[in-house]
């Protein structure tokens, strides 16, 4: 009888270690990444001989990365991953994460030796944070009915990036109209939404996972502009650039006169110097009236 339990005991030991089915009270957590989580062990372990075991694995849990070994004065963190942001208590066995990341997804399971009906696995699932969605305009230009002007149609666009086991739903008010979702890939979502110029509901584009959620607000008004406002913001505005130029180049060009004249100005007593010198010496050419020009020059 002993002999049959032993074989028994083997062979779903190694069905649980093939197929990555494990044993024991399952317990599953969803936290979000950078949070500090513990993994409690609901048990005050008093013996001196007891050792206490956490293991990890993304789908059997068969690695140890913490171990408690009181005969031998043994408390460590054993796995590299693990070592700076992970703590056991010394009584208890429970394990603590500071600041968790999603790649500490997985399976976690802790085995007492002296206490077997202790022993215990956590699914544990880290969800990174999540980005605000970002709503653009998606038509390239203003497009109108045939009927009305009020009734021409908005193109917009929600999206968000590199995330993953997330839905991007589109609200208005507090009702659904329509949804994207991914799972394991991290991938980047659009969702598209089409709505008048002139409607006056409110509508919202959110990002949820299990646990949280993040939420933008559509701004009808700023995003959904009918083509006569367009047309005449884009007239402002080419009126207002083209007055910028002109002020620009008028003063470029006040600028240059102002230097021909502070040049002209500096040149003026160099030339009327440059006269008198040359009446000098045509004067004493002439020998008749060279002594009185002479003396003239002098006087001056």
């Amino acid at each position: 009888m002993v002999l049959a339990l032993v074989l028994l005991r083997l062979w779903l030991w190694h069905f649980n270690g093939v197929f990555g089915i494990v044993s024991g009270v399952m317990k599953s957590l969803s936290v979000m990444e950078g949070d500090s989580v513990t993994l409690h062990t609901d048990t005050d372990t008093q013996r001196n001989d007891a050792v206490i075991e956490w293991m990890f694995g993304a789908q059997n849990p068969d690695i140890v990365i913490a171990e408690i070994n009181r005969e031998a004065n043994i408390s460590d963190v054993t796995d590299e991953r693990f070592r700076d942001r992970v703590k056991m208590d010394n009584q208890t066995g429970s394990l603590t994460f500071t600041n968790i990341r999603t790649t500490d997804s997985g399976l976690y399971k802790v085995e007492i030796s002296t206490n077997p009906e202790a022993e215990k696995i956590f699914n544990v699932t880290v969800y990174a944070l999540l980005p605000v969605p970002v709503i653009i305009s998606n038509s390239s230009q203003c497009s109108s009915s045939s009927e009305s002007s009020s009734e021409s149609k908005c193109s917009l666009l929600c999206s968000v990036l590199n995330v993953s086991h997330v839905t991007l739903s589109w609200f208005k008010g507090n009702s659904f109209i329509s949804s994207i979702s991914v799972s394991d890939l991290s991938i980047s979502l659009s969702l598209p939404l089409e709505v008048e110029h002139q409607d006056k509901n409110s509508y919202s584009c959110v990002l949820n996972n299990n646990i949280s959620n993040q939420t933008k607000q559509l701004d009808i008004s700023q995003l959904c502009q009918p083509c006569a406002d367009l047309v005449s913001i884009q007239t402002v505005s080419l009126v207002f650039g083209l007055i910028c130029v002109v002020l620009v180049v008028g003063m470029f060009g006040l600028l240059g006169l102002l230097k021909v004249f502070a040049g002209g100005s500096k040149k003026l007593p160099q030339r009327s110097e440059d006269t008198d010198i040359q009446q000098l010496l045509m004067s004493l050419k002439q020998p008749e009236d060279s002594t009185q020009t002479l003396i003239h020059y002098v006087q001056v």
